[in-house]
């Protein structure tokens, strides 16, 4: 029986995966599985692949040098040579470390995610780095191209747990600063933080001339606040603490957090920076089309 890699872009499966390299792989798997029975198959994903002709393949595609050699028919998928430098900024502040009920916390979905494309990029040929940030630069590991890069990205990836307080602007800049190289940055935070810092630092990569992907990740409960009865709320990064009854504050809160996400979203629009809001019961294919469309655009 053939597997059903589909079940491999739920979060909450995902995470109880031994091994950081296999959650990336079955992610990475699970999306190209589905992408073969879906509407998205043109895009690009460039894996150097060959795979047995079937009838209704497009004759172009057959890789006649190992025709030449082997007598059989095959397709070449995905390969192309590529120069593209990618930069994961993984925010690892205390706010991170939330999650609701059964559900992943926001850092676990961030790091899954950020393995994912670190997987995909390298098979891909593109030279990945990874930063972790919190009221600054924890960690950063320059961007390689060559697989064996892979081991060193998902290590430092696993390793990183949620510290210290947010600040999200001067992480920004400071890794704006650093960068010289025209590149792919891919910010993946739950953005709690000062909206205006935020937009400056982003704005700062845009002036630079980077292309910016920001994957705004909250819990289902950041979101709507439904919670069911009265409950004390602290805030992860100061330790202050608010007691309150969710029903009489819901309405206000979730129209809170909506202006707060259009802010950035508009900003981000003006800026041409691609920004996708993703809770963390999101399938992981959501934020890797995205992450490819971008790609396709770039090239």
């Amino acid at each position: 029986m053939q597997t059903d890699y589909r079940q491999y872009l739920n979060p909450e499966i995902v995470s109880k995966l031994k091994g950081m390299e296999l959650r990336a792989r079955m992610v990475v798997e699970g999306f190209i599985a589905g992408m073969h029975r879906s509407p998205y198959h043109g895009f690009s994903v460039e894996f150097a692949e060959h795979r047995q002709y079937m009838p209704g393949d497009n004759i172009r595609d057959i890789d006649w040098k190992v025709y030449g050699k082997s007598d059989r028919f095959y397709i070449k998928e995905y390969e192309e040579e590529t120069n593209l430098k990618a930069y994961l900024l993984l925010d690892c502040s205390r706010s991170m470390a939330y999650r609701s009920g059964s559900r992943i916390m926001k850092l676990d979905y961030a790091r899954l995610l950020a393995a994912a494309l670190s997987y995909m990029m390298l098979r891909q040929r593109d030279a990945v780095g990874m930063v972790a940030f919190d009221e600054k630069i924890r960690r950063y590991v320059p961007p390689r191209s060559k697989y064996g890069h892979l081991h060193v990205l998902l290590t430092e990836i696993a390793t990183q747990e949620p510290s210290e307080k947010t600040d999200v602007g001067v992480a920004l800049h400071e890794m704006a600063e650093r960068i010289k190289r025209r590149g792919l940055i891919i910010v993946l935070s739950d953005l709690l933080d000062d909206a205006a810092t935020i937009i400056s630092g982003l704005k700062h990569f845009r002036y630079d001339k980077h292309e910016v992907i920001v994957f705004h990740i909250l819990d289902p409960r950041e979101r709507d606040f439904a919670f069911p009865r009265e409950a004390i709320f602290k805030d992860m990064e100061t330790g202050d603490e608010v007691t309150t009854l969710p029903y009489q504050i819901k309405k206000d809160y979730a129209q809170a957090v909506r202006s707060f996400a259009e802010e950035i979203s508009s900003a981000c629009r003006q800026a041409n920076i691609d920004y996708h809001p993703i809770d963390t019961a999101t399938p992981f294919d959501k934020a890797l089309y995205a992450f490819l469309a971008k790609r396709e655009r770039l090239y």
